[in-house]
């Protein structure tokens, strides 16, 4: 039996939509489904919308309005303008009658012909445009800085918003007026060459149809020339000495630029002037003009010039021909590293630390040095804590918490979940996603501990045991740092107790939050099926109406989904509150268009990026039990975070608007400090001729070939009458030089209002050139030489474990300079760090023992006794009274 034709054509077309809707819904609309689900589960819902509408809405709106260019000059060029028959057609009637034919049939033709050829250069010319939407979005939400760039008197808004996108405009626009012109000109062209009965002068109307369109590539052309004067502040052939332009671009470069504008448009006038003229067809204007403009463009280009002026001009005279543009890139890298406001302390050390002694004589200030490195720290904790194989401890954070009555700097990290350590039988389908799905609980130690005793804890075990208060009434980690696959709870799976009678408090636990994306129908499922490629989902009866699905859970991964324009640090932290955990994530806005400012040479953040301008401008909290995601503003000076806020209402808030308990846990980012202090050794240099000579730069403190990276420290720095500050500390030393040159000190805490109100700030602690203060290295020098302590060492290496020294820890006093450093045995059997010794220094003194305290009294022993020696006075120790 045949099958009729028209049937098979029904056939076919059905089929064929059948595919396009399958591929559409599962290349395009799945993933836009389970997208909107997820935001309106975190109650983005209407910031989903936005960034779908901005990113169509513009690509759209490009595209269209390249398109009606295109179709409008395409159409005037085929309708009206092109036609010129002469007068015999004219005065007859059949000629006239078979030119009008077949100039109907010419335009029909070359309507037909350019609506798709309109529509694909559009596409084309519009495609950077797609990629580039966000560049469109911060112009059109952008605002002004306050801050004026000293070369043009530009402000710093419109380069960080507002150039790029114009030189993206400037590029397209000048391609589309060039293409237009060549295709208009070539289809007046073919009307009067191919249409009979044209007269032999070319249409007046065409004429100026090609004269405006030329007008329009000028016009570009001359834009482009003058956005190309901005060029010149991101030049780097002055590195490394400065950034920007020198004598050289702004002395000689900009006059050509200007000399080749004036130029151009003199021989773009000239040449339409000669074009349209009838009566003068002279062509020395546009000759000249044209030499004018070609000489201007080639002494651009050629170099022996601008050699010359720098051999002959600039190097025989550096700090005067330089000074200015060296000045112009001092003031604009400070302010695009946000370095303006450090505050300067001229700090005096005495070589007499007695008082300083006397004064930090308090058990209370040693309860925050920070002996035990986190680096050492991730193995104690997964080895004595993990407890069982499916957990794990990824990374060791600082934080800061009131316990025993004062503010207690502490070591905690997140046990989260990883199954990886189970047997491979047993990394199925239902343990990954039904089973084991979440971490619980944390560990808190504190930072200062006794040496050669047990480590002590304020957080620890499955039961969440704490001897300090400390209590969390849902410890489930359901989002954190490990690389998380997607959960489904909660669930009807009966779960058997895994640790015999004794049950798993996270593996038991049902889930009761709010996060996820509802399950509440068999279509879902199904559409999860899809999404995920997992039919298990679709027939698994262990999932229920209640279930949420949980995807995203990697904070990094979540964030970054949510904000892709943010960039974000390295190193999320955790923070322990009554209700529950949370990780606080340092997000940035970078920039690579800063005016005259130096690129960054570190990669610092999550992926790398070229940037000169960095604001930490967002503090991004995740509830690790619902992953409720909240975005705060802490720098509103920001321009970027400006547009963004004004372009997503609703989506970031006032710091003031975070919770107490979270806001008393933010911090100096690490890396950000370790940046801004990697530019500041150079830049403090803040005089042109001392910035050439260079004389002042600084390093990073070494010890052992490594550098001493920021570290965290609860410390009383006089500042709000006794109240400890969580600062960031940094010493620096001079380049190619073991002194100490100052410690850097960056704070969170509002020092004038001395509460929880959150303000950014960076102290430097200088010292005198005129008396030498130990650095690191200098100071570990005397740790070796001294007798007593090298013999310990040799004694500890030779019994079967490994002496390892720990970060050097540096504090400034009030006249003199605090170090410890902290000594761990690692025996070669466990590999477990154990805290050994503790040596403390101050001057050239140095002390090792099991406790600060006791290390620290015993210095100050020894300083006294020196003193009651230089006096005639003996000491008694024991009695702490002169005899």
């Amino acid at each position: 039996m045949r099958i009729p034709r028209h049937l098979t054509k029904i056939i076919a077309a059905t089929l064929g939509i059948l595919l396009v809707v399958y591929v559409a819904f599962y290349f395009v609309f799945l993933d836009l489904i389970v997208d909107y689900w997820w935001f309106q589960a975190l109650r983005y819902e209407g910031y989903f919308w936005l960034r779908l509408l901005y990113r169509f809405f513009l690509s759209g709106a490009v595209t269209a309005v390249f398109f009606s260019i295109f179709f409008l000059h395409f159409w005037l060029a085929a309708r009206y303008l092109g036609f010129n028959p002469n007068q015999d057609v004219l005065q007859d009637s059949t000629k006239r009658k078979r030119f009008e034919s077949l100039a109907d049939l010419f335009m029909s033709l070359s309507i037909k012909f350019s609506t798709p050829v309109a529509l694909i250069l559009a596409i084309a010319i519009a495609m950077p445009f797609y990629h580039q939407w966000e560049m469109g979005l911060l112009y059109f939400f952008g605002g002004s800085s306050g801050v004026v760039e000293p070369v043009y008197g530009q402000d710093i808004g419109f380069y960080l918003l507002s150039y790029p996108i114009y030189l993206l405009i400037q590029e397209e626009l000048l391609a589309t007026a060039v293409i237009i012109l060549l295709m208009v000109a070539f289809q007046y062209w073919v009307q009067h060459t191919f249409i009979p009965s044209q007269a032999k002068e070319f249409p007046k109307a065409a004429k100026v149809h090609l004269a405006v369109l030329f007008g329009f590539v000028v016009l570009f052309v001359v834009w482009g020339f003058m956005l190309y004067r901005f060029s010149l502040l991101y030049v780097d052939r002055h590195e490394p000495v400065f950034s920007g332009p020198g004598f050289v671009e702004i002395r000689y470069q900009l006059p050509l630029i200007w000399l080749s504008i004036l130029g151009f448009l003199a021989a773009a006038i000239s040449l339409l002037f000669y074009y349209f003229s009838e009566t003068t067809q002279t062509k020395v204007p546009f000759l000249i003009s044209l030499v004018v403009f070609v000489s201007a463009l080639g002494l651009q280009e050629v170099k022996f010039i601008p050699e010359l002026i720098d051999k002959f001009i600039v190097k025989p005279n550096p700090v005067r021909t330089q000074r200015p543009f060296i000045d112009h890139n001092i003031v604009a890298t400070l302010d695009a590293y946000d370095l303006k406001n450090i505050h300067i302390v001229d700090f005096t050390v005495t070589l007499d630390p007695t008082q300083d002694i006397e004064a930090w004589s308090t058990r209370r200030r040693f309860e925050n040095i920070p002996v035990w490195d986190r680096e050492f720290l991730s193995d104690v904790y997964n080895q004595i804590q993990s407890i069982r194989p499916y957990y794990h401890f990824l990374d060791v954070d600082e934080g800061r918490y009131f316990i025993d009555g004062f503010k207690r700097q502490v070591n905690l990290a997140a046990r989260e979940m990883n199954i990886s350590k189970l047997p491979k039988e047993a990394q199925n389908w239902e343990n990954t996603h039904l089973r084991f799905t979440h971490g619980f609980g944390a560990v808190v130690t504190p930072a200062a501990q006794d040496a050669g005793q047990p480590i002590r804890w304020f957080l620890r075990d499955l039961n969440l045991s704490s001897n300090v208060g400390l209590d969390v009434k849902h410890p489930d980690i359901y989002y954190g740092m490990e690389n998380y696959k997607y959960a489904i709870v909660p669930n009807k799976l009966d779960v058997v107790a895994l640790s015999g009678t004794q049950p798993d408090p996270a593996i038991d636990a049902v889930y009761t939050g709010s996060g996820g994306i509802p399950i509440p129908s068999l279509f879902r499922k199904a559409l999860f099926s899809f999404f995920f490629k997992d039919e298990k989902i679709f027939f698994s009866t262990n999932i229920s109406r209640e279930s949420r699905l949980l995807i995203r859970r990697n904070v990094v991964d979540r964030i970054s989904h949510l904000a892709p324009f943010l960039h974000l640090d390295k190193d999320p932290y955790l923070v322990v509150t009554k209700n529950r955990f949370y990780w606080v994530q340092d997000a940035y806005t970078l920039s690579n268009w800063y005016p005259v400012s130096k690129s960054a040479e570190d990669d610092f953040l999550v992926g790398s990026k070229e940037f000169n301008y960095i604001r930490n401008s967002v503090k991004i909290t995740v509830d690790a039990y619902s992953g409720l995601t909240r975005f705060y503003v802490t720098d509103p000076s920001d321009v970027i975070i400006q547009a963004y806020d004004r372009a997503y209402p609703g989506v970031f808030r006032d710091i003031d608007e975070m919770p107490t308990e979270l806001k008393r846990q933010l911090r100096f980012p690490r890396d950000l400090f370790y940046l801004q202090m990697k530019v500041y050794a150079k830049y403090h240099q803040r005089d042109p001729a001392l910035f050439y000579q260079q004389a002042e730069t600084w390093n990073f403190a070494e010890v052992r070939d490594k550098e001493v990276r920021p570290y965290y420290q609860t410390v009383d720095l006089g500042h709000c009458g006794g109240k400890e500050e969580f600062v960031m500390i940094n010493p620096m030393t001079p380049i190619n030089n073991q002194n100490l040159s100052m410690v850097g000190v960056a704070s969170v805490m509002d020092r004038e209002k001395c509460g929880d109100a959150f303000k950014k700030s960076i102290t430097v602690y200088q010292f005198a050139k005129e008396v030498q203060v130990n650095g690191p290295a200098q100071v570990e020098a005397l740790i070796e030489q001294d007798p007593d302590i090298s013999a310990q060492l040799t004694l500890w290496d030779q019994r079967g474990s490994r002496v390892r020294m720990g970060r050097m820890i540096i504090l400034p006093m009030e006249h003199s300079i605090l170090y410890v450093q902290p000594l761990y045995l690692i025996a070669n059997k466990t590999s477990i760090p154990e805290l050994a010794r503790v040596i403390v220094s101050i001057g050239n003194e140095v002390v090792m023992d099991t406790t600060l305290w006791s290390a620290f009294s015993r210095l100050r022993e020894r300083f006294i006794k020196v003193q009651d020696d230089d006096t005639g006075t003996t000491f008694d120790p024991d009695n702490d009274i002169p005899k």
